[in-house]
């Protein structure tokens, strides 16, 4: 069934029907995951916080919904030809379970970026019956690959969120969680999604817009990769330039023709925003420490939206909490990330000169009673006497800032500031 009023020649969409047989589909295969209330959200935003915890699925992420969805639904014919997926880690793993599972063979790609703990969970998952290959540097490289692989092999193309059935097999968590907020009493005021490509919150959109029209969504999508918002202000998908891999399961430079189609007929339902990655890094330290949540990037992006939204006091608000998938060996960049993006770490090229004492001067007047040096490093290594120094400083306070700056301007030690996005930042940090 299509919705005609959306639908154009090209493009076929999804509808809750759709949904509805996916979840029939998967059933007995896919988690039906917690309806988590989170207390500590809950008063930060005065609305009733729930966490979808998708992070608890097998794969630890929603994907393997999608993925379960398509491979189930191939014929005789297609089953034997085999499959071709791209994915940044997550999906993969759904398309690896489903492939050991229903019998099937698989080529998953994956860019060069993808973290070791999503590429060992791929072939946990799929065993003999995958192949990983590795290639490119994002996964839109990886995606192309892919495509190829398939067109000239004749293997079926799983795609990670551009498929009306990978759309459909996502929607069923709409579908869940309207059951599960009804076991309690309550309708969905507010969807909290990730986005990437857009085929998660395309999902949602399809089955809440037949079965919870007055719900609104909203999207969350990366500073550094938002290409759904892209193609909304363009009037069509568009291909982003340079991205930030870092929340790299929804680093995706361009989205897809359905997922634009579904998402650009329900304007009205739904909100866009992004989220700053380093926001994203704290709010997935705020998760671990409070609710004990080991979200990856990308399953964080709904909470950290939190902040820069309004509800309605007492409201139902759901985040999908998407992935967990999150490498241990990250988390010294996450809290580098977290604490730069709070504003209390800062970086500055110091350059003492050959009167003795310099250093001690530098430490008893311009840092402050609780700042403290966390990196110091010659950068010329040969000329310790008179080169500059990379120091890092983390700050007692945000607010602290402008006091160390003064103090800087007057001890007469020459300190340039590194700021964030500039090469010089970037090279040397």
């Amino acid at each position: 069934m299509v919705n005609e009023e959306l639908s154009n020649p090209q493009v076929v969409l999804p509808t809750a029907a759709d949904v509805e047989k996916a979840a029939e589909t998967i059933d007995g295969v896919v988690e039906r995951t917690p309806l988590q209330y989170s207390p500590r959200l809950s008063e930060i935003t005065g609305a009733k916080v729930y966490l979808k915890r998708e992070d608890l699925q097998g794969v630890r992420s929603y994907k393997i919904r999608g993925a379960y969805n398509v491979i189930a639904q191939l014929n005789e014919e297609q089953h034997q030809a085999g499959v071709v997926a791209a994915s940044a880690g997550n999906h993969a793993q759904g398309v690896a379970y489903a492939c050991r599972t229903l019998g099937a063979k698989g080529r998953i790609y994956v860019p060069s970026n993808t973290p070791k703990q999503k590429r060992d969970r791929i072939m946990y998952h799929g065993g003999d019956a995958v192949q990983l290959v590795v290639t490119g540097n994002s996964f839109d490289d990886a995606a192309a690959a892919a495509w190829q692989d398939a067109q000239e092999s004749g293997a079926t193309w799983v795609a990670p969120f551009d498929d009306p059935g990978t759309i459909a097999g996502q929607g069923t968590i709409a579908r869940e969680v309207v059951e599960q907020l009804a076991e309690l009493g309550e309708e969905p005021s507010m969807f909290v999604v990730p986005v990437g490509g857009g085929g998660l919150f395309s999902g949602v959109v399809t089955y809440l817009a037949e079965k919870s029209p007055k719900t609104e969504v909203v999207g969350v999508e990366p500073a550094g990769a938002a290409c759904v918002a892209a193609a909304l202000d363009m009037g069509g998908p568009v291909t982003l330039g340079d991205t930030d891999p870092f929340v790299d399961g929804a680093a995706v430079k361009r989205c897809g023709d359905v997922t634009y189609a579904v998402l650009n007929g329900h304007r009205k339902m739904i909100d866009l925003i992004n989220v700053a990655e380093g926001s994203v890094c704290t709010e997935m330290l705020e998760l671990y420490q409070n609710e004990g949540i080991i979200a990856e990037p990308a399953g964080a992006l709904s909470v950290t939206a939190l902040h820069h939204l309004r509800f309605i006091p007492g409201s139902s608000v759901v985040c999908i909490i998407s992935g967990g998938n999150n490498d241990v060996s990250r988390y010294s960049e996450i809290i580098e990330r977290s604490l730069v993006d709070q504003g209390l770490k800062h970086y500055f090229l110091v350059n003492f000169t050959q009167k003795p004492g310099q250093l001690r001067k530098f430490l008893d007047s311009v840092l402050g009673p609780h700042d403290d040096i966390t990196l110091f490093e010659y950068v010329k290594r040969n000329n310790r006497e008179t080169g500059a120094a990379l120091v890092g400083i983390q700050l007692g306070t945000a607010t602290g800032l402008h006091a160390l700056l003064h103090r800087m301007e007057e001890s007469g030690i020459q300190c340039e500031r590194l700021l964030p996005g500039t090469p010089a930042y970037e090279y040397l940090t």
